[in-house]
């Protein structure tokens, strides 16, 4: 059994600054990091999809190093269009997989337990949308096909679908297509892992499934129709854990930051079980 702990879209500011005025990001990320702390079993690995930073701003950087280094198991960051890859890369020296491949990019492919971690550098300097380009996508083939026996995960800041939501549809992943071809032709990647869309949504990429997680901080409005307002809101918070057994394969449960009421026990009257409990 391996379990993996997804956080996405932490959007941190200096410390004493709010995200939009509003949105207390670097609480709620310190929020979110106590209840990953507090996971029985614990995840064997923490991945954080990107927009790790607001402005990709060096100081949010020292926040983030700052709120990230509670986390007692290993850590792996993406880029995302918020992101400055190279700063992120010099604030986080020694973080697994960021030793791998050009200076300016995070894009590695790593073990973790029985599954393997394969990330991508979707962002794009001063846009918000997202693109890997041909050399980045032929190391995606090219690192798919060296280990075809091991079940994989590819994650990437921008989903490469369509969602319906449509302003931040204009700024997803521009060659999510060439995406969609490649991960075709790959039997054992078990998923598509992504941020950027501050919702929880299930989609299909080249016969892939395809999760994009909810935010730590605050969430997108949903919003399907063509000319709806980008707007945010308070719903609340949540993130991944993604629990892979050979039984199995790959399974997603959406898990909230904040404690709700409970647990109780099922009961059909009093001094009665529920059958089947």
């Amino acid at each position: 059994m391996t379990l993996i702990a997804q956080i996405t879209d932490l959007h941190l500011k200096p410390r004493g600054l709010a995200c939009y005025r509003v949105s207390e990001t670097n609480m709620l990320a310190e929020r979110a990091v106590e209840a990953l702390c507090a996971l029985d079993p614990a995840p064997d690995a923490v991945v954080v999809t990107g927009d790790i930073a607001d402005q990709g701003d060096p100081r949010e950087y020292v926040v983030a190093r700052e709120i990230l280094s509670r986390l007692p198991m290993p850590v792996y960051l993406l880029s995302g269009n918020h992101d400055h890859s190279a700063q992120l890369k010099e604030a986080f020296p020694g973080y697994p997989g960021l030793d791998q491949g050009p200076a300016d990019r995070l894009r590695y492919a790593v073990t973790i337990g029985d599954v393997r971690l394969v990330a991508l550098d979707s962002s794009v300097p001063g846009a918000g949308h997202g693109e890997l380009g041909p050399e980045q996508l032929a190391w995606l083939d090219e690192t798919l096909a060296a280990k075809p026996d091991i079940a994989t995960i590819v994650a990437v800041h921008h989903p490469p679908v369509l969602t319906g939501i449509h302003h931040m549809d204009a700024i997803n992943l521009r060659d999510g297509a060439a995406v969609a071809d490649i991960v075709a032709k790959h039997a054992h990647v078990e998923r598509i892992i992504c941020g950027h869309d501050h919702r929880g949504i299930v989609a299909t990429c080249g016969g892939k499934v395809v999760t994009i997680a909810p935010g730590v901080a605050h969430q997108v409005v949903l919003a399907l129709k063509d000319d709806a307002p980008a707007q945010f809101n308070f719903e609340p918070p949540a993130y991944y854990l993604h629990h892979w057994s050979a039984e199995a394969g790959l399974v997603t449960h959406t898990a909230y930051v904040e404690k709700a009421d409970g647990p109780y026990p099922f009961w059909a009257g009093e001094g009665v079980a529920w059958p089947g409990y």
